[in-house]
């Protein structure tokens, strides 16, 4: 019998696909046993058809910390937050524990960033809140990266679509008070 996926199309020769046994080196692990990327994926991190165009993958290994930074503001920067988090979060596994909230934090404020793009209110919010609660212990700089600032950006555009998001008639009462 050959595998289907949900939406009935032939699997076969996809990756990852439950053929029965054991297929482990078929889904896309490195010789250590890791998950590692395969499928392609959209700009936003969902993830594309095998064969299909994507983006260019992540590299899975860490940066040094000024150059996960750089790397993600330039992907923050071209609407790719998603591969942000990627850079981030390869960062926070390799650092130090002492630096694990720094990094997480912003992995997840780069996931807020993800979940509006994709018009996610609710997790845009959740992420945000959550990423500013673990960075909250970083007042000033940390590696050069104004912590603050980046919290306030992120604020911002989530609050764009949070406004936006509101009926009119109750953007309409709020602006009558």
């Amino acid at each position: 019998m050959t595998p289907t996926g949900a939406d009935g199309a032939d699997r076969a020769g996809d990756p990852g696909v439950d053929r029965g046994g054991d297929h482990r080196a078929d889904r896309g692990r490195d010789p250590d046993g890791r998950p590692r990327q395969q499928r392609p994926r959209d700009a936003l991190g969902r993830p594309l058809p095998f064969g299909a165009q994507g983006v260019e993958p992540i590299p899975e290994e860490a940066l040094p910390p000024l150059e996960t930074l750089a790397r993600a503001r330039e992907l923050i920067d071209s609407g790719r937050a998603f591969g942000a988090h990627e850079v981030l979060e390869a960062r926070w596994k390799a650092g130090p524990d002492s630096e694990r909230d720094f990094w997480q934090g912003l992995a997840q404020l780069c996931v807020a960033l993800t979940h509006h793009a994709r018009g996610n209110a609710v997790g845009a919010t959740r992420l945000l809140e959550r990423g500013a609660e673990r960075l909250a212990g970083y007042s000033g700089p940390k590696h050069g990266f104004a912590v603050a600032e980046f919290i306030d950006e992120v604020r911002a555009t989530i609050g764009q679509q949070t406004k936006a998001a509101k009926p009119a008639s109750q953007t309409e009462s709020e602006s009558a008070d």
